[in-house]
């Protein structure tokens, strides 16, 4: 299962468990995630899930801006398109701040050896 955890000052003080195909987040309440804060646009980030094209039964996240006026950031980089999440990264929407955890990532990172 895939979350987006919101930090304050490095504390975790909302977390959102990502189990649509689309996860819109905003400032409008109609978003799936919604940041009621001036910094954050109305419509302002998508997260899209979509299937591995390698590893049958698992998923990929991709973040797009959808142009907000303070821009989306993945680990202080502007997100210009889409962009790949891997877990631990840490997600910029306006003012906020957010990390992104994906725990079948992690398994599967342990469970990974290269062959000679």
């Amino acid at each position: 299962m895939a979350s987006l955890s919101q930090l304050v000052d490095n504390v975790v003080v909302n977390t959102f468990e990502l189990q649509q195909p689309v996860i819109r987040i905003g400032r409008r309440p109609d978003n799936n995630i919604c940041i009621d804060e001036i910094s954050v646009s109305g419509q302002h980030a998508v997260i899209e899930v979509v299937p591995n094209a390698y590893l049958e039964g698992t998923v990929d996240f991709y973040i797009v801006d959808s142009n907000s006026t303070n821009g989306t950031f993945v680990n202080d980089l502007r997100v210009e398109g889409r962009q790949r999440l891997n877990s631990n990264d840490m997600i910029r929407i306006g003012w906020n701040e957010f990390r992104f955890i994906d725990e079948e990532e992690n398994a599967l990172e342990k469970t990974a050896y290269i062959l000679d």
